[in-house]
């Protein structure tokens, strides 16, 4: 027995929205292990501004979200899915509101439910005032509350700086696989553990740090997705990657995301002339969803050989700027920018992954006792594009799916007698050119964003895949030879979710939603999703 295995009902792969979400609903009926690859709530969800889409007024319904969402996702979203998801919108705000969220509230609300109480603001692609924010810092507000609860739940276990390395699976009778733990890097000790699991839910996020520039933060490197495709599972829509249009331009900012509430509160897209554009691209303008307004700044960057254009609130009252928007102000305050007299520069940048693990709609992946949920999986939700701030509202829809399938896959199975093999380094030896790495890293990073960005073309698409094959072979050769690394483990996983966006890509002979192709500009007329399968 591995000296430093452990064993429980239900392992997380990652600390979110989703994962704190299903570990709170799972923890008074199951022992939980929540790891997270830092600080637990240092993942994407921490950093969503804007809020969460729900029907919660009476001028809204439910077939106007759903009738959103499917605009916004170009013909491609399961509509199944996204009827799942609209209609347990309310009773997931709710269920946040009961765990203690703080959500922004009306300065003089009528009377009427609970729910007239709380500021709804709009953002792009949606028809109606339907999303409820915590001033500009919702996901933040979210997981700090949802953390805080879980730490003081005696079921749960939490494991911060720790990264999941592999699943482990058995094989079964009809041929399939069952998920019965995983091999975890712990990020303090520079060792590897073993965890047994009964069941395994994966949320692990997205995979923007793929790409050169990009609003998530250093954790979105695709982990769950990789390791659940090594395992023997599915993926689907993976050349679907959203660029957010607007993340602050500056030498000093690394990626910081302005909000589209800026834009669904009056702010302007402006060329840094002065002039405004949006209006020759779609009569929605600074309204139009996220793929139209990224290639329509992307379009006048080029166009122009500007670096940035600008977005513009400051015609807006500076105490409604600072009430509603405050962490925004204070982060551009921090580099010289008032928002409330000076316009912003911003840049498209990576920002979340519209593909993933194949899941029904209880979040089963194609292999027995393994979930994913969240930006890792494919519901089938967004489609070819995912309309703004139905993002965390699929991470709490789908934590409650997956609790009560999880919650009744335990109560019939029996505790597992499979003892995992410990990880074996007895053959390797620790890295003297850890450069290689680091030089790798920042190779596939820029030619993934040179290539398979904004606007693609066969040509691109051709170069990555070359450059994806070569350092495919160098990787693999780096980590069958020397001791792993979180660095190692990250480059790993990344380089073949980027391998998986380039199939993707290639195999979608159109442009449609996030995948635009100057090659093949015109869509065809029955769009299918982009499935991929292991060995096929």
């Amino acid at each position: 027995m591995n000296p430093v295995s452990q064993q429980t009902d239900l392992l997380i792969i990652g600390a979110g929205a989703a994962g704190l979400s299903l570990a709170l609903r799972l923890a008074d009926q199951a022992n939980v292990i929540l790891i997270g690859k830092g600080a637990l709530t240092e993942g994407s969800s921490k950093y969503a501004q804007g809020g969460i889409a729900a029907v919660l007024s009476d001028s809204d319904s439910i077939e106007a979200h759903l009738l959103d969402t499917l605009e916004a996702g170009d013909g491609l979203c399961d509509e199944q899915a996204v009827r799942f998801t609209v209609e347990r919108g309310q009773e997931n705000i709710r269920w946040l509101i009961n765990q203690g969220v703080n959500f922004t509230r009306r300065s003089n609300p009528p009377a009427g439910d609970d729910f007239t109480n709380y500021h709804l603001t709009r953002e792009g692609g949606h028809g109606e005032r339907r999303v409820i924010h915590a001033a500009d810092t919702t996901g933040l507000a979210i997981v700090e509350t949802l953390e805080h609860k879980v730490r003081l739940h005696p079921n749960v276990t939490l494991l911060d700086y720790h990264i999941a390395l592999d699943l482990v699976t058995t094989d079964n009778p009809d041929g399939g696989k069952t998920c019965v733990g995983a091999y975890i890097y712990d990020r303090k000790h520079h060792r590897v553990t073993v965890i047994s699991a009964r069941s395994v839910a994966l949320a692990t996020g997205g995979a923007s740090k793929v790409y050169l520039y990009t609003s998530n933060p250093d954790t979105s490197t695709g982990d769950g997705i990789a390791m659940a495709w090594r395992a023997g599972c599915r993926v689907g829509n993976m050349e679907f990657v959203q660029f957010h249009p607007t993340c602050l331009y500056h030498a000093d900012a690394g990626s910081f995301l302005i909000s589209e509430a800026l834009r669904g509160e009056g702010a302007k897209l402006k060329l840094p002339t002065g002039e405004a554009f949006m209006h020759r691209y779609d009569s929605r303008q600074e309204l139009a969803p996220r793929d139209i307004v990224a290639r329509a700044i992307d379009s006048e960057m080029k166009l122009h050989g500007f670096d940035h254009v600008l977005l513009d609130i400051s015609h807006k009252p500076a105490e409604f700027i600072l009430q509603h928007f405050p962490a925004i102000a204070s982060q551009c305050q921090n580099y010289g920018l008032d928002i409330t007299t000076m316009p912003i520069p911003v840049v498209p940048a990576a920002h979340y992954l519209c593909g993933g693990i194949v899941t029904d709609l209880n979040g089963r992946t194609d292999i027995d006792g393994l979930y994913a949920l969240g930006e890792c999986s494919y519901t089938g939700l967004h489609g070819a594009n995912r309309l703004a701030s139905n993002s965390l509202l699929e991470c709490l829809v789908f934590a409650q799916s997956s609790a009560k399938d999880i919650s009744e896959l335990l109560q019939r199975q029996p505790e597992p007698t499979i003892e995992i093999t410990s990880w074996d380094e007895s053959r390797v030896t620790d890295s003297d050119e850890e450069v290689v790495v680091a030089h790798n890293w920042e190779e596939l990073r820029r030619f993934m964003w040179d290539y398979v960005g904004v606007v693609r073309t066969n040509k691109r698409l051709q170069r990555a895949a070359s450059r994806l094959a070569l350092l495919n072979q160098e990787i693999n050769e780096y980590y069958r030879h020397f001791r792993v690394s979180n660095d190692l483990i990250e480059l790993r996983n990344l380089v073949l979710v980027a391998d998986l966006i380039v199939r993707s890509a290639r195999q979608r002979t159109e442009s449609r939603g996030l995948h635009y192709s100057l090659d093949y500009p015109d869509q065809i007329d029955h769009p299918q999703p982009t499935i991929l399968t292991p060995d096929g």
